[in-house]
């Protein structure tokens, strides 16, 4: 009975231990940085994940180029995503497109599908980023990029 009784307190003492212990996680990392890096590593982590689906894709980095980033309705930022399709059908592209700041740390991360791009033909898409991007000066790269 006084096992029973002592396991009992060792789960309650546990318990409060694990309740202070979040209390005080509660007021550590929520700091605008914190929540922005935890924001981009969601966003990158997605990315993969749809990315790593995609069955018998083939990288296509050098077919795809971006334009100039710019700013759309709500703040966000923008940028022309064009694939060119080398192959001899109408392919798709899903195009990682990652947004830096001037001293290149990534910002934001997404994924466009450029879907049925003509043969030896290319095609537009747009990628918009998951959130306002502070700073003026955003760079936009290609993560990665795969013909499907």
């Amino acid at each position: 009975m006084i096992a029973r009784w002592q396991r009992g307190m060792a789960g309650a003492g546990l318990a409060m231990a694990v309740a202070f212990a979040g209390a005080g996680c509660a007021e550590v990392g929520n700091t605008a940085s914190d929540i922005a890096s935890r924001a981009v590593a969601s966003a990158t982590a997605a990315v993969d994940r749809k990315l790593d689906d995609i069955k018998n894709g083939v990288d296509s980095k050098d077919e795809v180029t971006l334009g100039t980033p710019g700013k759309d309705s709500d703040g966000r930022t923008t940028v022309k995503v064009t694939a060119a399709n080398t192959a001899d059908s109408a392919k798709s592209f899903a195009v990682q497109v990652d947004f830096r700041d001037s001293g290149g740390n990534l910002l934001d991360t997404t994924l466009v599908t450029v879907s049925d791009v003509p043969a030896k033909g290319s095609k537009d898409g747009t990628a918009r980023s998951n959130r306002k991007l502070s700073g003026n000066e955003v760079k936009t790269e290609v993560g990665r990029a795969l013909r499907y």
